[in-house]
């Protein structure tokens, strides 16, 4: 297989809290709530596992599989003919932060119960942080290259990194990547007690304003379809992705950007949109702030953890949505922060997201 240069997001599926399941309406009714965490809507399951198979699995896993299957039928599907190719993945590749939350404390939990006896093993297989891949190749009968990364704040990152890599060098021709975490009742009471969120309700809407620390926690499972080809449905390129850990400055933030746009021949004057991981913490938010004084002042500028919360792979949400700008032309209002900065024919767009402050990540998308 030819090594290639240029790699084409060719389908999206997004489970998230928000109507994405339909690429044919981008955020034209978002969901706004008045709360500290955001759950996904469900896709109806049945459409995409067989009956038999879904009680025996977990969220995370349902979500993982609606939003992987949901991106192979878009990047099937041919607009020009109406008539759909069929695809199996060469790769399956994903990231997550902190994988089956929901089997692992069944798991623990049935062992508290039981004195460690007697223990079925359907939770523990199933809590293994690389579940969600493995259940996506067995229904699709994809015995190609299948690996989950864990990463924290830049595991999604790190799986395009690897498809990119692979596909550059000519190991295969396509992969499905994706982006996978899951929000339950003990994590968010767990990660409550660390400041991690809100302690009061806020409008999700009107997130950047609140002046309370923390932000809030949100869940989601999105996939992109790869492709070394350009095809009539093509949304962007995937130009390319960085990460870095614990910068020391903000300095440094700027000079990586600015070096890592400069292996593409590009300056952030190139840069026509910015999607910036806010999420209404003031801690948090000012890195994002710093970065906009000093290079991208007269650039347009977006958000959207109002829209999905923050979780480990919010980012692949992300991902999503600047792949549906570059195909659309178009930024929703509701994800603009600067409207008056409007771009109106988005030809680079730039995906900063951070975790915490300790793993930082800029994905460059452009029109294919």
């Amino acid at each position: 297989m030819k090594p290639t240069s240029t790699i084409y997001i060719n389908g999206l599926g997004n489970v998230s809290p928000q109507k994405t399941t339909d690429n044919g309406h981008f955020l034209e009714e978002p969901c706004f709530f008045e709360t500290s965490q955001l759950r996904c809507l469900d896709p109806g399951f049945k459409d995409f596992i067989p009956a038999e198979m879904i009680r025996r699995m977990g969220r995370i896993i349902k979500m993982g599989i609606a939003a992987s299957k949901l991106c192979l039928l878009d990047a099937e599907a041919n607009p020009a003919t109406g008539a759909a190719r069929k695809i199996t993945p060469e790769a399956i590749i994903t990231g997550t932060g902190l994988g089956c939350i929901e089997d692992t404390e069944k798991f623990l939990t049935s062992m508290i119960k039981n004195n460690e006896e007697f223990l079925t093993p359907t939770s523990f297989i199933q809590s293994t942080h690389n579940t969600v891949a493995g259940q996506i190749a067995l229904l699709l009968k994809c015995h190609g290259y299948n690996f989950t990364y864990v990463h924290r704040g830049i595991s999604f990152e790190s799986a395009l990194i690897d498809a990119i890599t692979q596909m550059q060098m000519g190991e295969f021709s396509n992969a499905l990547v994706g982006g996978s975490d899951e929000l339950t009742a003990n994590s968010f009471a767990i990660t409550s007690r660390l400041g991690f969120w809100k302690t009061k309700p806020v409008q999700t809407l009107n997130l950047l304003d609140d002046p309370q620390r923390g932000t809030i926690a949100g869940e989601g499972a999105s996939f992109l379809f790869l492709e070394n080809q350009k095809h009539e449905n093509t949304y962007a390129a995937l130009r390319g992705v960085t990460t870095f850990l614990r910068p020391a400055s903000h300095t440094e933030i700027s000079q990586t950007l600015r070096d890592f746009l400069a292996t593409f021949s590009l300056r952030t004057d190139d840069i026509d949109l910015a999607i910036l991981g806010l999420n209404g913490d003031p801690r948090s938010d000012l890195i994002y702030h710093n970065l906009v004084e000093t290079d991208f002042q007269n650039t347009a500028l977006a958000y959207f953890k109002h829209l999905c919360g923050e979780y480990h792979t919010a980012s692949a949400f992300a991902a999503w949505l600047g792949a549906m700008v570059i195909k659309t032309r178009s930024v929703p209002d509701i994800v603009s922060v600067n409207k008056q900065m409007q771009t109106h024919r988005p030809d680079h767009v730039l995906i900063y997201n951070h975790f915490r402050g300790n793993n930082h990540a800029f994905i460059l998308l452009s029109r294919p």
